[in-house]
C-alpha cells in the first residue's frame, strides 16, 4: 500500500533529506508520492530498500530495522496508538493479541483505510490482507520466544524495530531480539519464511521513579505492621483459613504469616480477597435446546475431528452436521490461520482467529451457486471433555454478501455483534469510498498545479525574452509603464551584405533557414555578454547594452559582442554562393529614451537621435568589419581594444563624421569572446 512507502519516503526526507530521497527515488524508478490507500506491487518497496541501503551505505537489517522504529511512530502520529495500547496489559499479551488483531480488522473488512494501517504496523506488506502471523512462548527464565511466519522473505528486521518502538512506549520495557531460528515453513501450510527471535526485557525506571518506587517500599512495610497489629485474630484465622482453602484445589504452597494478609482488602465491614476466583455452579443450568439456538453458529468435535454438537442455523446451513460424528474437516477447511487441520496445530494456534470456509462439493444443491460461507471465530479445549468448542460467526462484511448467500439479518443471533458490524461497514465502506476519491482527486490537483507552474515558467521565459523582466512583471501586474531616459547606453545594428540580391535568387524557405542559423548564433550571444536584444527585422539586428539596466561597461559589452558576431557570421552559409555570409556592423553611444509601445503585442522600443546615428554607423559600414562612432571610440579607447582610424566620411542626414573600425579586443581570446569553455 502507498502508505508504506508514504512512510519510508518520511523516514529518508526527514533523517537525510528531499536531495537524498530524490536521488534514492531516481534510482529506484518510482514516482514522488503515493496514493495512501492504492495497492503498489512489493517491488516498489523492495526496490527503494534496497536503494536506501546503496545510498546511506548501510546494510539492510539496519535499513529495515530503522524503518520499523520510524514506522511505528509514523502511525502513532496517525493517531492508531490508542487502540494499540488496548492490546495487553505487557508486552507478552500484547504480542500474543497480535494475530487477534490482524484477523479481525483483516477479515472484518475489504481493504479499506484503517483496517490497511492497523495491519501494517504489525508488520508490513500485506497483499489481499494476507498479514504475517506471530506465535509467543514464555520461558522460565522470563524471555520470550516469538514465531514470525511471513509469506515475504527478507523483512524479518523490520520486526525488532516495531516490536522495540512499542514495548519501549507501552511498557517502558527496553528489549533486545536475537534470531535463533530461521527455517521454511513446515507447521503451517501457505507461508514461506518462519523465524524464531529470543526477546529479552528490561525494565527501566527513570531515576525519579527509582526513588519514589524505594520509598512506598518502605511505606508499606510500615502500613503493613500497623495493618497486622490492628486485626484481630478471629479475623486473621478466617483468611488464613479462607486462602488455604482456596490454595489446595490448585497449587498448595506454603505462605507467610504476612503473605497470608497481603491479598485481603478491608472495604466497611465486609472483606475482599485483591485477586479474583470465579464461582461455577455445581451444574449448568441451560438446555441442551436453548444452548444450540441461543449460539447458533457453534460447533463442538473431538480430538478426530469428529463432531459432537452444533448451533441451529450451522446446522441449517450444512445439513451433514445433523449427522453426528461425522468429520468436521470434510465439510470446512481452516482459512486462517494456515494450519493443517489437526487438533495438535489448532491447540498450537488456540489464541488466534480461527476462519473455516465450507467446501463447495459437500454443500446442498441450492449453495452450489453462491460464494462459500466463512466463519470466524475463537477455540476453546474444553480438558475434561477432550473436546474442542468453536464459538464463531458468520463472516459477512456488507449486505451484498449477506444477500449473496440469500441469508437473512434474522438468521444472526440477536447478540450477535455481526449484525451492527454489517449495517456499520456498509456506512463505512461508502465513506472510504468517498476519502479515496478525494485522495485521488487531491493527487490530480497536485500533478495539474505541477504542470501548470511548469506552464506558467514557459509563459514568463517567453514573455521575458520579448520584454524586460521588470517591464513584463509591471504589465502582469496590470500596472502602466513609465517611459525611462538613460543618459549614456551603447547600440549596435547589422545587416546581412547583400541581402536584398540573395533574397532575390532563393527560395523564401532558404532565407528562412539562414536567418534562423544566424540569429540563434547572436542571441546566443546576447547572453553570453549580457546585452538586450531589442529587435530584429528582416536581416537587420539590434542590440544595447545599459539598458533597461544601466551598467558602467556597456561600450565594453556591445563591442565584445560584435566580435563574436563577426565570427559567428563565419559559419552561416550563403545559400546562393555556398560561401559564409557577410555582415555589416554599426556602434554608436549615446543617451536614449525607453518605454513599451502598443498593448495588443507591446514591444520596448528605443528613441533619439543615438538610435539614428547608430543605423547610420551600420549603413556607412564595410563588410566584416565594426563601424565604431567617435563617442563610441571615446568610450573604447583605453579598454584593450584594438582599434583603427577609418577617418571623416560623409554620412546621410548627419554631415562629416570622423570614425573608426574595431578590430579585436587585446585582453580575451576567441573562445572567451564566443562564449566557449
Amino acid at each position: 500500500y502507498g502508505f508504506i512507502n508514504t512512510c519510508l519516503k518520511s523516514l529518508v526526507v526527514e533523517k537525510y533529506g528531499e536531495e537524498t530521497w530524490e536521488k534514492l527515488r531516481l534510482q529506484a524508478g518510482v514516482q514522488d508520492s503515493f496514493l495512501t490507500f492504492e495497492v503498489y506491487k512489493d517491488e516498489i518497496t523492495m526496490q527503494l530498500v534496497d536503494k536506501a541501503c546503496k545510498v546511506l551505505g548501510v546494510p539492510a537489517d539496519t535499513v529495515l530495522r530503522e524503518f520499523g522504529k520510524y514506522f511505528f511512530e509514523f502511525c502513532k502520529r496517525s493517531g492508531y496508538d490508542h487502540m494499540l495500547r488496548t492490546l495487553g496489559g505487557n508486552l507478552y499479551e500484547f504480542i500474543e493479541n497480535l494475530d487477534a488483531l490482524h484477523s479481525y480488522l483483516s477479515l472484518s473488512y475489504q481493504a479499506k483505510k484503517d483496517i490497511e494501517i492497523l495491519v501494517l504496523v504489525f508488520l508490513l506488506f500485506p497483499q489481499e490482507m494476507n498479514a504475517p502471523s506471530f506465535r509467543v512462548e514464555k520461558n522460565e527464565d522470563g524471555s520470550m520466544h516469538l514465531h514470525y511466519y511471513s509469506d515475504r522473505r527478507g523483512l524479518c528486521h523490520i520486526v525488532p524495530g516495531i516490536i522495540g518502538a512499542a514495548a519501549l512506549d507501552f511498557f517502558n520495557i527496553e528489549i533486545s531480539m536475537k534470531i535463533v531460528n530461521q527455517t521454511e515453513e513446515e507447521e503451517r501450510t501457505g507461508k514461506k519464511e518462519h523465524i524464531v527471535f529470543l526477546v529479552t526485557q528490561n525494565p527501566l525506571f527513570p531515576c525519579k521513579e527509582r526513588n519514589e518506587f524505594s520509598s512506598s517500599s518502605r511505606c508499606l512495610v510500615d502500613s503493613e505492621k500497623q495493618f497486622e497489629n490492628q486485626l484481630n485474630k478471629e479475623d486473621l484465622e478466617k483468611a488464613k483459613n479462607a486462602n488455604e482453602d482456596r490454595g489446595n484445589s490448585v497449587c498448595p504452597v506454603k505462605k507467610s504469616h504476612w503473605k497470608t494478609l497481603r491479598g485481603i482488602i478491608t472495604l466497611g465491614k465486609g472483606k475482599l480477597l485483591r485477586g479474583f476466583d470465579p464461582v461455577y455452579p455445581k451444574s449448568l443450568w441451560i438446555d441442551t435446546k436453548t444452548f444450540c439456538n441461543g449460539l447458533p453458529f457453534h460447533m463442538v468435535f473431538d480430538k478426530e475431528l469428529k463432531v459432537k454438537q452444533a448451533g441451529v442455523s450451522i446446522q441449517k446451513i450444512v445439513p451433514g452436521l445433523q449427522t453426528m460424528g461425522i468429520c468436521l474437516d470434510q465439510y470446512f477447511r481452516i482459512v486462517h490461520p494456515e494450519v493443517p487441520f489437526t487438533i495438535s496445530s489448532i491447540q498450537k494456534f488456540i489464541n488466534s482467529q480461527f476462519v473455516f470456509q465450507t467446501r463447495r462439493e459437500m454443500m446442498p444443491e441450492s449453495w452450489k451457486e453462491r460464494p462459500m460461507l466463512e466463519l470466524r471465530g475463537q477455540m476453546m479445549w474444553m480438558e475434561s471433555l477432550q473436546c474442542m468448542l468453536y464459538l464463531c460467526s458468520p463472516l459477512l462484511r456488507t449486505l451484498h454478501e449477506l444477500e449473496e448467500r440469500q441469508m437473512h439479518i434474522a438468521d444472526i443471533a440477536p447478540h450477535d455483534v455481526t449484525r451492527d458490524l454489517i449495517l456499520l461497514n456498509q456506512q463505512r465502506l461508502a465513506e472510504m469510498e468517498l476519502s479515496n476519491q478525494l485522495e485521488r482527486k487531491k493527487e490530480e490537483l497536485r500533478i495539474l498545479s505541477k504542470h501548470l507552474e511548469e506552464e506558467k515558467k514557459k509563459t514568463e521565459a517567453l514573455l521575458y525574452a520579448m520584454l524586460p523582466q521588470h517591464v513584463a512583471n509591471q504589465l502582469k501586474e496590470g500596472k502602466r509603464v513609465e517611459a525611462g531616459e538613460f543618459k549614456e547606453c551603447t547600440i549596435l545594428f547589422s545587416d546581412v551584405v547583400t541581402f536584398t540580391n540573395i533574397c532575390a535568387q532563393c527560395e523564401p524557405i532558404q532565407i528562412v533557414l539562414m536567418l534562423n542559423s544566424m540569429y540563434l548564433r547572436f542571441d546566443r550571444l546576447t547572453t553570453v555578454h549580457d546585452v538586450y536584444k531589442v529587435e530584429t527585422i528582416g536581416d537587420a539586428y539590434m542590440v544595447v547594452g545599459g539598458v533597461p539596466v544601466p551598467v558602467p561597461t556597456h561600450a565594453e559589452r556591445v563591442a565584445n559582442f560584435a566580435l563574436g558576431m563577426i565570427m559567428a557570421a563565419k559559419g552561416v552559409q550563403n545559400p546562393v554562393s555556398g560561401n559564409p555570409i557577410q555582415i555589416r556592423v554599426g556602434i554608436h553611444t549615446g543617451p536614449v529614451l525607453a518605454g513599451v509601445v502598443g498593448e495588443k503585442m507591446p514591444r520596448y522600443c528605443l528613441f533619439g537621435d543615438t538610435v539614428n546615428i547608430a543605423s547610420r554607423m551600420e549603413s556607412h559600414g564595410v563588410p566584416s568589419k565594426i563601424h565604431l562612432s567617435s563617442s563610441a571610440y571615446q568610450c573604447l579607447k583605453y579598454k584593450n581594444f584594438e582599434i583603427t582610424e577609418r577617418g571623416e566620411i560623409e554620412v546621410k542626414g548627419k554631415g562629416k563624421m570622423h570614425t573608426y573600425f574595431l578590430i579585436r579586443n587585446k585582453s580575451a581570446t576567441e573562445n572567451e569572446i564566443m562564449g566557449r569553455p
